[in-house]
């Protein structure tokens, strides 16, 4: 079977893909090529529409794409949809929006499983008349019983006792021909017959013991309606699709090696184009579940505000979060591509992250939990100008006017009655600059009738502006000091709210449980802080959903679709503080020891 599109460029190209780490999928492919068991490469990103994608399809996306650019061929978007009871349209939109994010295009090359019905159906039947495959009237539980195993029992699927053959297993060809076409014209109940490959009951891989491939299921499909009551299982449907597309490797996580017997198999079978199956090490990350089964329960049950809410595992999630494409690509390519699974520390993701929102992302000043600030020798009704730099990675971006006055907005965590050791923010006597503009040095507070503090006064050294502090001679002001502080002025700020992220899970590995209890147990109560009365320069106004922006020692936002009271909210997406680093650091110091 010929590609479906012109793949004349087949020269490899330079391997800059995956660069950071292993990549054994690349050396099978050249080997592949070499030895001419194909002239070209076609890979494809099979995704089934039951759910959105997450962080880890991330990865099998980037693998799929990124091998096919690599060797001048293309990749397939193939919705794998074969289970109608939990597909749906919604999901296959949200899944083009998400893979179209992850900058990858897939032209014209966009499939389903579902409108290779008709053809699948066939490539059955000519299995039927091998005498392949029969016709097989034991109910599901009878099934897996015959198999040598209990109804629902997977574990230690390459080890289990022989099974034994069904009693309706040598029906003739003529009757399994007929018994098929009257299951696909609706004459049986659901669930009262199924089409099973013949292969071989004592086989020691369980999923070699004739699997079932048709079972009846009147259930409505988003795409064929109800033309079909009968559909084919996804170890049937996955490699005579790959065939029918010309696919010559089909790259799957770790978990399908134990499939490809079984795929190989039905590609023999049936005669058609010889696809590779090649399997890799799934994506997991500390602090993280990664199965859309999962990730529903959580929207169903309302732990999460939905699919797309900022704590989830979601391409939406994360891009709601604040994650930029980049970022997550420059991830998945350091991870590199393995054949033993392990475990990722999501610290490693944030700081891919912050490498690259450092680069991006315009600096402002934020005040999250504000504490008011007065400056008494400052003249009342004055204000003036500063200047600001919008990134110091990046010189294009300029700089911006911030207005200052007598009232500012500080944060709260930067004045302290009594300072804790080794403190050198903000307290009586204490003088720390204010960024951009002043030293100042703290006079006094107020309090309130419950003791709590709600203004600082403080003197401001005019010499010092802007950090160039010029004494009356026209000498360098040498004065320093020890910390500087964010602030924004009280005339001009805009109210905003800010959700501050954390990990949904409060451990390492979520699904580690004691017997009797779920992953639910293991999530975290604090996950989500909403701030309402924070305050931020007056620019934000002006800022989009999706713009990002790094509040000068906060950490980097990005604005929300929601606004609240006609207020606009942004999303914590990373703090500035790399932990990443710190691990990866006492690793080699370790080592060195």
């Amino acid at each position: 079977m010929k590609n479906l599109s012109d793949t004349s460029n087949n020269k490899e190209k330079p391997d800059t893909v995956l660069a950071g780490g292993t990549n054994f999928i690349s050396d099978f492919i050249k080997e592949d090529l070499a030895s001419g068991r194909f002239d070209h490469v076609v890979t494809r990103f099979p995704p089934e529409p039951n759910g959105w994608l997450h962080i880890g399809h991330c990865k099998a996306s980037y693998i799929d794409f990124s091998m096919a650019e690599q060797f001048g061929g293309v990749c397939n978007l193939r919705f794998d949809d074969t289970n109608p009871e939990k597909e749906d349209e919604s999901y296959v939109q949200a899944i083009k929006r998400d893979v179209k994010w992850m900058g990858f295009d897939w032209q014209d090359r966009e499939f389903y499983a579902s409108d290779y019905y008709e053809y699948l159906y066939e490539m059955a039947v000519k299995i039927i008349k091998k005498n392949h495959a029969y016709v097989d009237d034991l109910s599901e539980e009878e099934v897996s019983i015959y198999r040598g195993t209990k109804m629902g029992d997977k574990n230690n699927i390459t080890e289990t006792p022989p099974g034994k053959n069904s009693p309706w297993r040598e029906r003739s060809v003529e009757e399994n021909l007929d018994l098929f076409a009257r299951m696909r014209d609706g004459e049986f109940p659901d669930g009262a017959k199924t089409l099973r490959a013949k292969i071989d009951m004592t086989h020691p891989n369980l999923l070699m013991r004739d699997p079932v491939m048709y079972r009846i299921k009147r259930d409505f499909h988003y795409r064929t309606k109800d033309k079909w009551c009968i559909y084919p299982m996804y170890d049937f449907a996955h490699p005579l699709s790959d065939a029918k597309e010309g696919v010559t490797h089909s790259l799957c996580s770790l978990e399908y090696e134990i499939h490809r017997p079984l795929y190989d198999w039905f590609i023999r079978e049936a005669e058609v184009f010889p696809s590779r199956q090649i399997e890799f090490a799934r994506l997991n990350l500390t602090y993280t579940v990664m199965s859309k089964r999962l990730l529903l329960k959580l929207v169903q049950e309302k732990y999460v505000s939905g699919w797309d809410d900022p704590r989830m595992p979601t391409i939406a999630g994360l891009r709601r979060r604040g994650y930029t494409p980049e970022a997550v690509r420059a991830f998945v390519s350091q991870i590199g591509v393995a054949k033993m699974d392990s475990t990722v520390d999501i610290a490693f993701l944030e700081y891919c992250l912050r490498q690259d929102l450092n680069k991006r992302a315009r600096r402002v000043m934020a005040v999250l939990k504000p504490l008011k600030l007065i400056i008494e020798n400052w003249e009342e009704g004055k204000f003036e100008q500063l200047s600001a730099v919008n990134n110091p990675e990046d010189e294009s971006a300029g700089t911006r006017n911030i207005t200052f006055g007598r009232e500012l907005w500080i944060e709260a965590d930067d004045f302290a009655e009594i300072p804790p050791p080794k403190y050198f923010r903000l307290y009586p006597g204490n003088s720390v600059r204010l960024r951009y503009a002043y030293i100042i040095t703290c006079a006094g507070y107020e309090k309130d009738e419950d003791g709590n503090v709600i203004a600082i006064h403080c003197t401001y050294d005019p010499a010092t502006r802007g950090g160039n502090a010029v004494d009356a001679n026209g000498n360098t002001d040498n004065r320093k000091v020890k910390s500087t502080i964010h602030w924004v002025s009280v005339k001009e700020a805009i109210p905003i709210t800010v959700r501050v992220y954390n990990n949904l899970f409060a451990v390492e590995k979520p699904m580690d449980v004691p017997t009797g209890k779920t992953f639910l147990e293991n999530i975290a109560p604090n996950s989500l802080e909403v701030i309402e009365t924070s305050y931020a320069e007056s620019c934000l106004s002006d800022a989009n959903p999706e713009d990002r922006f790094q509040f000068e020692r906060l950490g980097y936002f990005v604005r929300d679709p929601d606004t609240v009271c006609g207020k606009p909210i942004f999303n914590k997406t990373v703090g500035l503080r790399d932990t990443w680093e710190k691990i990866a650091k006492k690793g080699s110091e370790s080592a060195r020891m």
